[in-house]
């Protein structure tokens, strides 16, 4: 009978040593880069969506700023977590660049680990729906 309550006991604190490594590698250790297969620049014609075009589409490693390098401080934030401050702060870029720049603009945030915060990405979709129309 103490064997099996020392199991036990022996389970549940590997558990509890699991989760909060877990946690603790989730909070504290940087985001990495995303793997990104680049795709060729012409479009072929062949899909509904033009790849060129795409949000998922990295065309490059390569990170280019739209002046938001302030942007950067936000890194592995996730998209719930802003304030209300710090969502404007994402809206004034966004209506600052021309239509065609936004795509662009929501790679170079995916490719520096930078969420939208969840109240403008229906606003970024939009955008770049009407660009692609």
């Amino acid at each position: 009978m103490q064997v099996v309550l020392y199991i036990l006991i022996s389970l549940l604190l590997l558990g509890l040593v699991a989760a909060v490594s877990g946690w603790y590698r989730y909070r504290h250790m940087p985001a990495e880069e995303p793997m990104v297969n680049p795709v060729d620049m012409e479009c072929c014609g062949q899909h509904e969506v033009c790849e060129k075009e795409s949000l998922l589409a990295a065309l490059s490693k390569q990170i280019e700023y739209y002046n938001d390098e302030e942007l950067d401080r936000f890194r592995g934030r996730r998209s719930d977590e802003y304030s209300s401050d710090e969502t404007e702060e994402f809206r004034d870029i966004l209506y600052t660049m021309r239509s065609d720049e936004v795509a662009g603009w929501v790679r170079s945030l995916q490719l520096r680990a930078v969420e939208l915060p969840e109240d403008i990405r229906d606003e970024v979709l939009m955008i770049v729906g009407e660009r692609r129309q």
